[in-house]
């Protein structure tokens, strides 16, 4: 919606008013309000994950008629916002999952930011949410990580989670897209996302309820993704299980709010490396179905295994070990044949918070599918790409433009 508020001419003896349009997220005009007393930091093995906050956030608005207002970035503390907003009536709430790593040289990095941003746009899209540049909400971030370096545990494991987060801010009871937004970022410095050491966790395989399906929203990082799997997460722990194996049928879409992949020993006697949806990373790679979740880690751990050993090689794995890296469908009744054949070498869950989790069992109509045990967890495969990805993450190895520095 654009407003008459300036003239730049006269026609007829008329003024012409020029519209102004409403105004682009704009990270040069950020204004900066630091906290006057500042947080004492817990020890890094007391940390976890999201329950200590840093001392400052990053909050810009939108409204219709301005725009995007002037970002701040200031300490700490609650927004006030009105109880018919959107984001409160029809979850109109859309969020990232980012980290932040001190490299040898003393500088905070991200690992592959613009892939977030990417994604934070594409699913406010898919909610109606105002659009904003990415650009220039990276350089925001960029900005706070900077501001909140001190925050960055330096001990292996740790980082800081960074959640950007937009929210429709419409106040009206009315079935609508919201035309207004907050857009902030907060920042939570964290340890080891599951407490389990270097045990396993075990799945929980169930189809009664699903997480997504063709057509939903499963392939979008909103928040109404979430809520409705704790109830089942609940009573999988009940039955001594850390997370649920989203299932659509008897195909496999995620393992709790993680991406899946299992190592199977091929016929031929070359690991496989399989992740789904129907993809394939040898010729063709057709569209996800959108029970699946993009995932920034996911993709890393595709590229990564792909280039072993031709492009490099990861950590401890022989240069004549081939991984032939797939993206196909996978489901139970396969999962369960290779673990009777014995062709079921590893399976693990990916993601930003939790990086690289070893699965060590998969609880599937009444019965366990037990996965190989390995030394400190996770097998050679899954050690490897666990390696290798935090190695770039904290700036100790070099690969492609993967690690953003914070200046």
């Amino acid at each position: 919606m654009a407003i008459s508020q300036t003239t730049n001419g006269v026609a007829n003896g008329a003024a012409v008013s020029t519209p102004v349009q409403p105004a682009e997220l704009d990270a040069s005009k950020v204004v900066v309000t630091l906290a006057q007393e500042l947080k004492p930091i817990p020890p890094a093995t007391e940390l976890k994950f999201g329950q200590v906050m840093t001392d400052h956030m990053m909050v810009v608005s939108y409204d219709p008629v301005n725009g995007w207002s002037t970002p701040e970035i200031k300490p700490y503390g609650p927004l006030a916002l009105d109880p018919a907003s959107s984001c409160f009536q029809y979850a109109t709430n859309v969020f990232e999952g980012m980290k932040a790593y001190v490299g040898p040289d003393g500088k905070p990095r991200l690992f592959r930011p613009n892939k977030n941003m990417d994604r934070m746009a594409m699913s406010a899209g898919r909610v109606a949410l105002p659009p904003f540049d990415t650009n220039e909400l990276l350089k925001l971030i960029r900005r706070l990580v900077a501001i909140e370096q001190r925050w960055i545990p330096t001990q292996k494991g740790h980082s800081l989670y960074i959640r950007p987060t937009i929210i429709g801010t419409r106040s009206s009871l009315g079935v609508a897209a919201s035309d207004s937004a907050v857009l902030y970022v907060i920042c939570s410095p964290t340890g080891p996302y599951f407490r389990t050491g270097a045990r396993p966790i075990n799945l929980l395989a169930v189809n009664e309820t699903v997480r997504a399906w063709p057509g939903g929203t499963g392939g979008y990082k909103l928040a109404l993704n979430y809520a409705p799997t704790f109830k089942p997460q609940q009573y999988a722990a009940k039955l001594g299980y850390d997370q649920c194996l989203w299932l659509l049928g008897e195909k496999i879409t995620e393992a709790g709010a993680m991406n899946f992949f299992v190592v199977v020993q091929r016929e031929d006697g070359v690991a496989e490396c399989t992740h789904h949806p129907h993809q394939t990373w040898t010729c063709s790679r057709p569209p996800l179905d959108g029970t699946i979740l993009p995932g920034v880690t996911r993709d890393s751990i595709l590229a990564l295994a792909t280039a072993h050993p031709s492009r490099m090689v990861l950590p401890n794995l022989p240069t004549s070990l081939r991984l032939h890296v797939s993206e196909r469908e996978l489901t139970m009744p396969e999962l369960s044949a290779w673990a009777a054949d014995g062709r079921l070498l590893e399976a693990f869950g990916v993601g930003t918070a939790v990086v690289v989790a070893a699965v060590g069992r998969i609880g599937y109509q009444g019965k366990d599918i037990v996965l190989p045990t390995h030394e400190g967890g996770l097998g050679p495969v899954g050690r490897a790409l666990y390696e290798r990805i935090t190695e770039i993450q904290d700036g100790k190895f070099q690969w492609e433009d993967w690690s953003v520095v914070c200046e």
